[in-house]
């Protein structure tokens, strides 16, 4: 009888280390899943600032070709050459036509 105790005795220990191991797993898979989880949110967050970044230089770019455009109008610099820098048409003896 007294060897079927000890017997007995020995089984719960193994099947608390068992347990344990199986613990140890699941909290393992639970933190995996838990990091997994947060970089994907912290990836979401990445894509919508660089999607808003990407918005804003758009509206930039778009701003700086109308005011390129402004700058290169023919009118605007005809009229900056002949009351800042003081030029004129040529007259017709000033010009030379090459051969």
């Amino acid at each position: 009888m007294m060897a079927r105790k000890n017997r007995k005795s020995v089984k719960p220990p193994r099947q608390a280390g068992i347990w344990m191991v199986l613990l140890a797993i699941f909290l393992a898979e639970l933190l995996f899943y838990t990091w997994c989880r947060v970089q994907c949110v912290r990836t979401g967050y990445e894509i919508a600032e660089a999607a808003d970044r990407h918005r804003r230089l758009t509206a930039r770019q778009n701003e700086l070709r109308i005011e390129l455009a402004h700058l290169k109008n023919p009118k605007r610099i005809a009229e900056i050459a002949r009351r800042q820098l003081g030029l004129t048409l040529p007259n017709a003896g000033q010009t030379i036509v090459m051969p």
